[in-house]
């Protein structure tokens, strides 16, 4: 096999990789217009509901680098099918113990799981070693633009099939489309090869070792963490944020489509900016905006108008942070284990969502409004855009992680 990236773009594989991200991003990002039709037939808390999806954001993260190591390993083809499995058999669980044990089951476990399997680290990792270094950034917004699209799209289905159908339906609906987006794993079947053009093989523990062991790649860790509170506290509770103001399901459903639309065309921007700029700068401003972003809209009164804005302004840089994070971890250790490698920064995104989604709950439950969140986001947002600053944006070398 050609260690060899290929002089062309390999479009059908990158639209390959988004339309599966669209279906398994779809549905995962829409999970927060649930918890008020749930709260409302079972009688479960909103705190109740939130832990399940919080333990799912965490679950989410924590499969990543291993279902990209069994990608780099053993190839994309059975661990993208395997996970649409797991993906719609949770979906379909959730309507069958509509209880906390089994949501937390469900939500948190099953759904969790399978939608990891067809994310980032696995679809990123499968396309990088096909693309020339200097288009992989690009290749990378590519791909995360099918994850905010699916968000685009999903909302206002899923919007839709809960005020015609209630939840129940809704869920067998949403498995329906998970089982029909299968074939779309095949094209992304061939595995990554095993020694780079050049550089001969690295073992995974080297690897392991070198990332662990650069300042840098732990600066990456800390600026995704936070990445992933918003994402998560957002996703989860912005619906009832607005439910409190008094305005209609369908201004939740239209502000979730906004942060989606918006974030194509922000992932594609910022993936092709990593081209021409320094990537860590990227990530500096766009942390640095969601803490504008959050304070504007925290002195704005509560109507539509400001959700919509809010909501698309922030959208742009939603989950515009994957293709200069996945840029700068192929940038450092090279493609052969990206998979693993990205993965891990995903953990830690994931952990940062786990706390974004549960303890937005709770300061509902205990405060009786979000503000605290609020507060905490626009903190973490300026902590995080700092710690990118110290990055460096050059290849660690085996002799460094000898010498260190």
């Amino acid at each position: 096999m050609s260690t060899t990236p290929l002089a062309r773009t390999p479009w059908g594989l990158l639209l390959a990789a988004s339309a599966i991200l669209m279906v398994t991003m779809g549905v995962r990002q829409t999970s927060g217009l649930l918890i008020d039709p749930i709260n409302a037939s079972t009688g479960l808390s909103i705190a109740q509901i939130s832990f399940s999806l919080a333990i799912g954001q965490f679950v989410w993260g924590a499969v990543q680098p291993l279902f990209g190591a069994l990608a780099d390993q053993r190839g994309p083809l059975p661990v993208l099918v395997s996970g649409g499995v797991l993906l719609a058999v949770g979906l379909v669980a959730a309507t069958m113990m509509p209880s906390t044990w089994g949501l937390n089951l469900s939500f948190g476990l099953l759904m969790a799981a399978g939608a990891g399997a067809g994310s980032f680290s696995v679809l990123i990792g499968a396309s990088s070693w096909r693309i020339p270094a200097h288009k992989r950034s690009m290749a990378a917004g590519i791909i995360n633009a099918g994850g905010s699209l699916g968000q685009f799209l999903f909302a206002p289905l899923v919007q839709l099939l809960l005020t015609a159908f209630g939840w129940v339906r809704t869920l067998y609906a949403l498995a329906v489309i998970v089982l029909l987006s299968l074939p779309l794993a095949w094209p992304l079947r061939k595995r990554a090869p095993r020694a780079e053009a050049g550089l001969g093989e690295e073992s995974l523990r080297l690897q392991l070792r070198k990332a662990l062991r650069e300042r840098s790649y732990w600066c990456l860790h800390l600026g995704f963490f936070t990445c992933g509170v918003h994402i998560a506290f957002l996703v989860t509770h912005l619906p009832s944020e607005i439910a409190m103001c008094g305005l209609s399901p369908t201004v939740s459903s239209i502000s979730i489509a906004l942060i989606g639309l918006f974030n194509v065309a922000g992932s594609l921007t910022i993936g092709a900016l990593g081209e021409r700029f320094r990537m860590k700068w990227l990530l500096f401003w766009m942390y640095l905006s969601r803490a504008v972003l959050i304070a504007v809209y925290l002195v704005s009164p509560p109507t539509p108008t400001t959700f919509y804005v809010f909501a698309a302004a922030l959208g742009f840089t939603w989950l515009a942070t994957v293709p200069p994070t996945a840029g700068l971890v192929g940038k450092l250790f090279g493609p052969r284990h990206m998979g693993t490698l990205f993965g891990l920064t995903l953990l830690s995104h994931q952990i940062g969502g786990f706390f974004g989604a549960w303890l937005g709950g709770v300061a509902l439950e205990y405060g009786g409004d979000y503000s605290w969140m609020w507060y905490g986001d626009m903190a973490l947002a300026v902590v995080a855009a700092l710690v990118n600053l110290p990055i460096r944006e050059a290849p660690v070398t085996r002799a460094a992680a000898v010498n260190n």
